[in-house]
This record gives structure tokens, C-alpha cells and sequence, in this order.
């Protein structure tokens, strides 16, 4: 078990682990755990109590606050033309075969 000022790691380590865990990195981990552990915590509970409500029939929607974007009049800029000409899609992975069939 490695222990650093408090800190434990309790899993198993692996062969070479000290060339990604140096007292460096761990000592960030440290940090960082110790500066947003209990914000991590709290949305994770935040997050637990969402899913709780979905799972109980309530709907997503949107923010109340972004409610003037969505009533606003506002348009996108127009597409350019290029856009239109739409003789080439490539509709799945980008290989060699692909490639050549898209031409």
C-alpha cells in the first residue's frame, strides 16, 4: 500500500506503476482531491437526485434562464452556396474503400 500525507492507494500496483505515479503526481492528486472532493461530491449527488426524477416520469427541459434565446427573433447566417452541391457523403468509416466509392 502506497501512502502519501494521509492518502492511501489500496489497489494493486502494477509493474513500473512508479513511472506514472511519481511523488509528483501524486502529491497533484493529493490537491486536486482535496481542493473539489466535496464539490465532486455534491454534483454527484445532484446528478444521483436528477436521475431520480426522471426515473419517476418527470421530462427534460430546457433552462428557465435561456428562455429569452428561445422566444428571441434571430436567425442563423445563410449556408454558403458550396453547401447546396451535396453530390459527395461520405455516410460511414473513413477508409481506402469509402473513399474511393464516395468519388
Amino acid at each position: 500500500m502506497l501512502t502519501l500525507e494521509g492518502v492511501s492507494i489500496r489497489g494493486a500496483l502494477g509493474e513500473r506503476y512508479d513511472e506514472v505515479l511519481t511523488p509528483e503526481a501524486l502529491e497533484f492528486l493529493v490537491q486536486l482531491h482535496r481542493r473539489f472532493a466535496a464539490r465532486r461530491r455534491e454534483l454527484l449527488r445532484l446528478r444521483a437526485e436528477r436521475q431520480e426524477r426522471l426515473d419517476q416520469g418527470e421530462w427534460p427541459d430546457f433552462l428557465p434562464e435561456t428562455r429569452h434565446i428561445r422566444e428571441a427573433e434571430w436567425q442563423v447566417a445563410p449556408y454558403p452556396p458550396d453547401l447546396a452541391d451535396r453530390r459527395v457523403e461520405i455516410t460511414g468509416p473513413v477508409d481506402r474503400k469509402m473513399m474511393i466509392n464516395a468519388l
